[in-house]
């Protein structure tokens, strides 16, 4: 008999609020199309239970949730079914202590994703993944928008995830969203 695959617990939350701009001010930045649907693909291949677009705004929630309609029950569903399967994972909510409550999922960690130092305890790729795979903790993993999320965002999680860096010597840092989340749901999802 085969021996049954663990997958590690894992839920994602894209903050849209509370987030900074590039004058450092606290705002709320807007939902895009491609966050939804990109960041729920990746989800779908690296296993999350739960997308969670975090918006305090209800016609930001109400875009979201047009857009999940489309594809989930009216036309879209039928001309694409992959995309309708893609989407299954996200949901809306209005804060991250909502987000946290609707997975129900209390003992898990909420762990950040910055590019700054705020002196939090820091994991690295693999302490989160031995964490997940080995110790089996389930983890809540927020990804910010705008500038990233506010210092005060930060603080309240118990830890931040080791940035992702770019090729020396430039060490570029400025990714999309997009792309940070499916680097690292592959690092810390992915089979390898």
């Amino acid at each position: 008999m085969a021996e049954e695959i663990y997958v590690p617990r894992l839920a994602i939350g894209l903050v849209h609020y509370p987030v900074r701009d590039r004058q450092n001010k606290t705002v709320a930045t807007n939902v895009t199309n491609f966050d939804i649907h990109d960041i729920a693909r990746a989800s779908q291949v690296y296993g999350v239970e739960r997308y969670y677009i975090i918006h305090p705004m209800q016609d930001q929630q109400m875009f979201v949730e047009r857009v999940l309609d489309h594809w989930r029950t009216g036309q879209g569903a039928k001309f694409n079914p992959m995309r309708k399967t893609a989407l299954g994972p996200v949901h809306t909510a209005a804060c991250v202590e909502k987000a946290f409550e609707d997975w129900n999922v209390p003992e898990a960690k909420i762990i950040a994703t910055s590019a700054r130092d705020e002196g939090l305890k820091k994991y690295s790729f693999a302490e989160l993944r031995h964490e997940m795979h080995v110790e089996k903790k389930p983890i809540f993993m927020l990804f910010g928008t705008g500038n990233g999320m506010t210092s005060e965002l930060l603080k309240s999680c118990q830890g931040v995830l080791e940035s992702i860096r770019g090729a020396p010597p430039q060490d570029y840092r400025h990714l999309s969203v997009r792309s940070a989340v499916s680097i690292c749901l592959d690092r810390v999802m992915g089979p390898w």
